[in-house]
């Protein structure tokens, strides 16, 4: 059984990551879909809530599942006997990010964590979480960008900023 983990922030997701969900669950047998629990950036979304959301989000995809972690992906890897992680790349700007970190964390686990790379589709290129959260905290229409849902779970967080 193949299987991959497909690790991110997901504050919040977007349709560009939900491409690369669709298309990677195409891949493998089981695709896990891994919040980052990363102590140093302060997210719109606890934890907790991004895993609620990503299992709403890919409920009609049978063969992903959602997780969450915390510190070095190639330490969650090995705690799931995982050898794939599956990454997203809009630009050739990611490109030179995800690269580096793709050779770190095959040098750290020995050779046992190898990355996958996905572009996203050329209709979601633009996109990227920082941006949704930027135009919704403004009060702007983001529902290209995300689900309705997430949308409006985006739009509830920011009432306080944009009633005043």
């Amino acid at each position: 059984m193949k299987k991959a983990v497909y690790p991110g922030s997901f504050d919040p997701v977007t349709y560009g990551h939900l491409d690369i969900i669709k298309r990677a669950a195409e891949i493998f047998d089981v695709l896990i879909v891994s919040v980052l629990n990363n102590k140093d950036k302060t997210p719109l979304f606890s934890v907790e809530e991004r895993v609620k959301i990503l299992k709403e989000a890919t409920r009609d995809i049978p063969n992903v599942e959602v997780d969450s972690f915390s510190g070095l992906l190639i330490n969650y890897a090995s705690e799931k006997k995982l050898h794939i992680a599956v990454r997203g790349l809009r630009a050739i700007t990611d490109f030179e990010y995800e690269l580096q970190l793709a050779q770190m964390n095959r040098r750290l686990s020995n050779g046992s964590l190898d990355t996958m790379f996905l572009t996203t589709g050329l209709e979601y290129a633009y996109l990227s979480s920082s941006s949704v959260k930027e135009i919704a905290y403004f009060g702007g229409d983001i529902s290209q960008c995300v689900p309705d849902f997430v949308a409006e779970l985006i739009h509830e967080k920011y009432k306080p900023n944009q009633t005043g």
